[in-house]
């Protein structure tokens, strides 16, 4: 059971199992800017996929290159989801 209780809306409150609350309490000073870094940073990344498309993934290397640049991609779209909420 759960310590928080949803609030009269059902929505569940900030706290720190979410995004927004972990951060705040890590790095208060540095939350926001990590979250904007984040947020434009899932905004640009994947234009970096079509070099690597356009030439095709032939080789391990690109193929790794492509598989972490979309890793980073998805943890930027994790971390910067809250940004301006």
């Amino acid at each position: 059971m759960s310590s928080h209780s949803p609030t009269h809306d059902g929505s569940t409150p900030p706290d720190a199992q979410t995004p927004r609350g972990l951060l705040e309490r890590i790095v208060p000073p540095l939350a926001t800017p990590i979250r904007a870094t984040s947020f434009w940073s899932a905004v640009v990344l994947p234009f970096l996929y079509v070099p690597l498309l356009a030439r095709g993934l032939a080789t391990a290397g690109e193929t790794g290159a492509f598989l972490g640049l979309l890793a980073v991609n998805l943890l930027a779209l994790y971390v910067g989801r809250s940004y301006r909420r």
